[in-house]
């Protein structure tokens, strides 16, 4: 009888499910559904209601059900992969007490510094918990929520991430994985278990609010009746762990073993590696996450990539043809352009108040051409340099695989391999992190139902690479791009201070 598998990516901007099949990995069907931000909010806040998350997930996954014709008993699992770092409250009943508030909102900075400051700096609370505590991280965000919400700090009973919360509606259980709760700014990845230090400085009372963190490899529950009714399955359909968006598109895209590397050219920018053993940046540039495997995932993320090259198309309404035609015109290095693409600020290196710069024009390369070259160019440093950061603590790769929109852009590929000096390549499937949702979701099955298999032989048979994406390091171009690197890094570095002065000159009336 065939066994077939639902994967949910729970996104920012869209839910997608797919199905695919338990028996070679192929995906069946998918289907998605748009979404936006909650609209009006301050400077810096970015929130979500959790209801949109849950009408956006019944919605893809009754009509990729409907688009494969699957059959409802055929359905044997769901996982659910989430953006990380986000933060739903619930009361004591279960109900969500108000909007989320997302890994992109910075209106928490004041608050992760002061926990940063509480904990004795940075260096002490990597120490606690392998981990600094950015603006992003959900520590922050239940800071804030006390600060200046106390009324809704005081109906709190429940602390969830986004996977966790859908997760919750589909089985009733409040519960957390090691990969998605190493985001929160509270986990220790060493030990895989809460840090006292980090939540007593938030609020005692934290600890009792927090949910039971269950191993990878075991579900989060089965699907309720009244879901599975409105969804046309079968009630006690498997719910994985699941876990965070990253931690779903390491399964996804095969990173289950030492020496592969993946790369998310998505808005934002992720690369991050399997390690069998912690890996902690005394600097915290590198994210010590665990991954979703019981293995660990150190993480590096920008803030700017397709988020540079779609800012320019639009600027001088070109696509992505035009892009690509103009900068293959010129030559590596875009004679001298350097482009600093932190358009939304930036994380990694940690420079939140920091503006893009187009740095060497002249007379010669003033150019549109020379312009999207050096884009495409200045993200792949961006990118580097936090492949930089994970070389320095061991991670060694052998292959990188890109995922996300940008890894479709052939001339972007031969500069990513260029800039990083390691082959790249990419998927068969851009799915994903939900294809990892749904690689999971077969593996809790199979171990729920009493059978010995390791995830990385299911995602050896089951992930494929693209060989005609394949791009090898050109020789000729890797002294030229190590300058650039150097000069990048030491051009971000010396503009630090320039970056908040210009911040602070920006909110001139």
């Amino acid at each position: 009888m065939s066994e077939y598998f639902i994967g949910v990516d729970s996104g920012t901007q869209s839910t997608k499910a797919i199905i695919i099949d338990g028996k070679n990995g192929k995906i069946l069907a998918s289907a998605s559904v748009a979404y936006g931000l909650i609209s009006g909010l301050p400077t810096g806040a970015k929130e979500q209601h959790p209801k949109t998350w849950v009408k956006a997930m019944e919605e893809a996954i009754k009509k990729a059900l409907a688009a494969g014709k699957i059959k409802a008993a055929a359905v044997k699992g769901i996982g659910v992969s989430g953006q990380q770092h986000g933060f739903v409250p619930l009361d004591e009943k279960g109900n969500v007490i108000r909007p989320a508030k997302l890994w992109c909102d910075t209106s928490t900075s004041a608050q992760a510094e002061s926990l940063l400051t509480r904990l004795g700096g940075l260096e002490k609370t990597v120490a606690l918990t392998g981990n600094g505590i950015p603006a992003g991280f959900t520590a922050s965000k239940i800071a804030w929520l006390k600060q200046y919400e106390p009324q809704n700090f005081d109906k709190l009973h429940t602390v969830l991430l986004p996977h966790d919360y859908l997760n919750f509606h589909l089985t009733g259980n409040r519960r957390m994985e090691a990969g998605d709760a190493s985001g929160t700014g509270f986990f220790d990845v060493k030990t895989r278990r809460w840090s006292g230090p980090v939540i007593n400085a938030i609020d005692p009372f934290l600890a009792e609010k927090l949910p039971q963190v269950s191993p990878s490899d075991q579900p989060s529950g089965e699907l309720k009746h009244d879901v599975a009714k409105r969804l046309g399955l079968n009630a006690g359909v498997v719910v994985s762990s699941g876990g965070g968006d990253n931690m779903m598109a390491a399964i996804g895209t095969g990173n289950t073993k030492v020496g592969v590397v993946t790369a998310s050219l998505g808005t934002s920018g992720t690369i991050f590696a399997h390690s069998s053993r912690p890996v902690v940046d005394p600097l915290g540039e590198v994210a010590g996450f665990c991954d979703s495997t019981g293995g660990w995932l150190p993480l590096i993320c920008t803030m700017n990539v397709t988020v540079a090259t779609e800012l320019f198309k639009k600027a001088w309404k070109w696509d992505n043809e035009r892009l690509t035609g103009e900068a293959a015109k010129i030559p590596a290095g875009a004679d001298g352009l350097v482009l600093l693409p932190y358009f939304e600020g930036e994380r990694t290196p940690n420079l939140p108040a920091a503006s893009g710069v187009y740095f060497g024009i002249n007379s010669h390369n003033f150019t549109h051409a020379h312009m999207a070259r050096a884009t495409l160019e200045g993200v792949a440093f961006g990118l580097n340099y936090g492949l930089d950061r994970l070389k320095d603590l061991g991670v060694r790769p052998k292959q990188i695989r890109l995922t996300g929109g940008g890894s479709k852009n052939p001339l972007w590929r031969q500069i990513l391999a260029d800039v990083f000096e390691t082959e790249v390549i990419g998927l068969a499937t851009a799915e994903g992190a939900a294809y990892g949702a749904a690689i999971q979701a077969k593996w809790n099955y199979a171990v729920a139902s009493g059978g010995r298999v390791r995830l990385q032989q299911i995602t050896d048979a089951f992930v494929k690479t693209d060989a005609g994406t394949r791009a090898l390091p050109n020789k000729k171009n890797l002294r030229l791009y190590k300058a650039m690197q150097l000069f990048h890094d030491r051009l971000s570095a010396a503009n630090a201070k320039i970056f908040n002065e210009h911040a602070l000159l920006r909110q001139i009336r």
